[in-house]
């Protein structure tokens, strides 16, 4: 199927789960993944009213966003960040998900700060406890949530995580513990509205996902097909 036609689809599947659960379709914000994706794919998602994007990686984001800088795009940082390239994306990005350290979002924040913006961020869990992935730990995201607060240039928004690639529903205890976690923050006196977002499910367990409290998916294959 064509990206309309699978976007389509997905937006069908989202609404259907908000549905059941009742909940408003709006409290689901869909994500499009386009790492190693044109261009034209991206434009093609757009013309069907596509408006957020998520890329991995620095380098190959740039000729997208300067492509369609012209455009009300929502571009969003959703791989592992390095501190030496804050400074690159605190210019280019209108959400980083994945602030995993106090000393990436102090050079973050200096970044922005300099670049005249405030940054929307996320706090990335390591919810899995995987060596091979990114994130904080579950139990240093309050920690995390404190630092982060006291910085200017950045606002928190919530949680993101992505636990390890199994079934959906292998996966829901991982999903229920983020939802789970984000409750526990807030109890420790976190404001909600700085906690607000939990940013989890992919193409295979977004359903999954929802269903456990997601607020935001990030959706790749299944919208642009396989890499």
């Amino acid at each position: 199927m064509s990206i309309a036609e699978n976007l389509a689809q997905i937006r069908k599947r989202i609404a259907e789960i908000c549905a059941r659960l009742g909940r408003s379709t709006d409290s689901v914000r869909l994500v499009a993944v386009s790492k190693t994706k044109s261009v034209s794919d991206v434009m093609e998602a757009y013309t069907e009213g596509q408006r957020d994007f998520g890329e991995n990686y620095i380098q190959e984001a740039i000729s997208k966003i300067e492509a369609t800088a012209h455009l009300p795009i929502h571009w969003h940082m959703i791989g592992h960040l390095q501190t030496n390239k804050a400074k690159y994306a605190a210019k280019m990005f209108d959400m980083i998900q994945t602030i995993d350290s106090i000393k990436l979002a102090q050079e973050l924040d200096k970044r922005a700060k300099a670049a005249g913006r405030i940054i929307p961020v996320m706090i990335e869990v390591n919810v899995g406890d995987e060596a091979s992935k990114s994130g904080c730990a579950p139990d240093q995201v309050h920690s995390l949530s404190i630092e982060i607060l006291r910085l200017d240039s950045l606002d928190l928004k919530g949680l993101m995580a992505m636990p390890p690639y199994l079934s959906p529903e292998e996966e829901r205890p991982f999903f229920s513990l983020m939802a789970k976690l984000r409750e526990k923050v807030i109890a420790f006196g976190i404001p909600e509205s700085n906690i607000k977002e939990l940013s989890m499910g992919l193409s295979h367990d977004f359903e999954v996902a929802i269903e456990e409290g997601a607020t935001m998916v990030r959706i790749g294959t299944a919208i642009f097909g396989a890499r």
